[in-house]
């Protein structure tokens, strides 16, 4: 899904929040998620994220 330039990438906070807690803690587990517009961020590359 494609945004203005202006606004910027989204992704939803929590989702963000959740994978900066694991890669802090350096763990891989699976994130379970209903978030289907979010963007994909490198800090998410390496984990599985099941999207209901």
């Amino acid at each position: 899904m494609s945004r203005s330039v202006k606004k910027g990438p989204y992704v939803e906070e929590s989702l963000l929040k959740k994978i900066n807690e694991l890669n802090k803690k350096g763990e891989k587990k699976v994130i379970k998620t209903w978030s289907r517009s979010s963007t994909i961020f490198p800090q998410m590359i390496g984990h599985t994220i099941a999207v209901h």
